[in-house]
């Protein structure tokens, strides 16, 4: 199935349209359908340190009772609005890939396990130039000073 739109965070998602592979099992139990099953796709982004572009594959689980609109209707029905529902007979799966999706992405997303990230001072990758140095920043309070440097030749 093709990919809804916003699936995953801002940095790591899954693009819209790309293909979603699902693998379902659906079983017709006394409330309603179990959906059991797992969905593949192909996750896109950045480094959360670096900005280097990610591309990543995913795998995830999910499982879900499905209740039908008579029992959640009766008497015996617990009042939870987090209670997923057949819509005419039918499967809504979008909310459960979401949310399955959305919970298995890490929270910043790196490109290597040891991201060095970015020079704070110039923006340099610092994965490309390992020695990468500045000069000891001096401070704006001292600055005056460096003019009363005495001549070597004097």
């Amino acid at each position: 199935m093709p990919a809804p739109a916003d699936l995953g965070i801002e940095v790591l998602s899954v693009p819209e349209g790309a293909p979603v592979e699902l693998d379902l099992r659906l079983e017709a139990v006394m409330e309603g359908v179990l959906v059991t099953g797992t969905a593949s796709a192909v996750l896109e982004g950045e480094c959360a340190r670096c900005l280097e572009p990610i591309r990543d594959d995913l795998e995830v689980t999910f499982q879900e009772l499905f209740v039908y609109d008579d029992i959640r209707d009766s008497a015996e029905a617990e009042e939870d609005d987090e209670v997923s529902m057949l819509q005419d007979d039918l499967v809504d799966l979008e909310p459960l890939l979401r949310d399955a999706v959305v919970l298995a992405l890490p929270f910043q997303p790196l490109c290597q396990d040891d991201c060095p990230g970015l020079c704070p001072e110039c923006g340099v990758r610092l994965a490309d130039e390992p020695g990468h140095r500045h000069e000891a920043a001096i401070d704006p309070r001292w600055a005056a000073l460096t003019e009363l440097r005495q001549d070597p030749t004097d």
